[in-house]
């Protein structure tokens, strides 16, 4: 066992326990003050802030993190791109706009989170079809339909945006854009958060292949890899992991983007440790900023 092995223990060690601190400190931070004494007790509207409010928050905040950490890992490592994110194949825009055709033309909270996941699937479908029209299978193809995709989704989004009533439409689409933990109801994630883990644990599973894509696609198929298939598994799969919890938040940007750089900068590899610390980090990463986000201001910040 290498020294460097023996320190990135550690470093997972330290993340998940500060990753698990945030999260007991979540439960216990907001408007509402909630303490132990009070819970224990038995005080029920002790019990019902904690059980309604701040579970599911905490909950969506810790997996949702760890999720989004992972994703970006996944995407980062497909394209080759120290830049890319779940952004890149037109993930968020397309989640963008189905959620405001669902503020626009349904009701509910369901209803919306259902009309933005199936937006953010259908514009990676619409890419990753659009870049199979393209024989050469390189992932250049998939980037430039990704940001055709992302411009025709931000235009229908724009003519939304236009029809929408100023005063409440209008300023629910744009509140979902800025992206918070607010409002998420424990009933609501459960559906959501099993298609995350699901999809998540397929793609460790998988860890060893991704890494295979990261190399030039020549060498991948001298080692018998199937590089179109594969790519387009992996990247079906970080989709949904990403659409499952951005359906839930809204656009969440920064942590897919981040954290990957961060377990990269303390592992140095890329071996099947760093896409969990990616994960930890995501979760350190959303929770903390959603701490942040409760208790910074009189008035609650959207956690982007």
């Amino acid at each position: 066992m290498t020294l460097n092995t023996v320190k990135n223990k550690y470093y997972y060690i330290a993340s998940a326990i500060l990753m698990i601190a945030l999260a007991i400190v979540s439960l216990y931070v907001g408007k509402y003050p909630l303490s132990m004494e009070k819970l224990l007790s038995g005080d029920d509207l002790q019990w019902r802030v904690f059980l309604t409010l701040r579970l599911s928050r905490t909950v969506v905040g810790i997996i949702g993190g760890f999720a989004l950490g992972a994703a970006g890992f996944v995407f980062q490592t497909v394209f080759r791109n120290a830049l890319a994110s779940p952004d890149i194949i037109g993930v968020s825009s397309g989640a963008s706009a189905g959620a405001a055709a669902g503020i626009l033309f349904l009701s509910g909270s369901l209803a919306i989170t259902l009309s933005s996941f199936a937006g953010a699937l259908g514009a990676v479908v619409i890419a990753l079809f659009l870049s199979s029209l393209d024989k050469s299978g390189k992932n250049s193809t998939i980037v430039l339909a990704g940001i055709a995709v992302h411009s025709l989704a931000q235009t229908f989004l724009m003519c939304l945006k236009l029809t929408a009533d100023p005063e409440r439409e209008l300023a629910s689409i744009e509140y979902w854009i800025m992206g918070s933990l607010s409002g998420i109801s424990l009933h609501a994630i459960g559906g959501n958060m099993l298609l995350c883990l699901v999809s998540l644990l397929v793609l460790l599973l998988l860890h060893r292949q991704i890494i295979l894509l990261s190399t030039e696609e020549d060498e991948a198929r001298l080692l018998g890899v199937n590089v179109a298939k594969l790519r387009l598994v992996v990247l079906l799969l970080a989709t949904v992991v990403t659409s499952s919890i951005v359906s839930l938040t809204g656009l969440i940007s920064f942590v897919g983007l981040l954290a990957p750089h961060g377990a990269r900068l303390i592992t140095k590899d890329n071996k099947v440790g760093t896409v969990i610390l990616s994960g930890l980090l995501g979760g350190i990463l959303l929770c903390g900023a959603d701490i942040l986000a409760k208790t910074i201001s009189y008035t609650e910040l959207p956690v982007s």
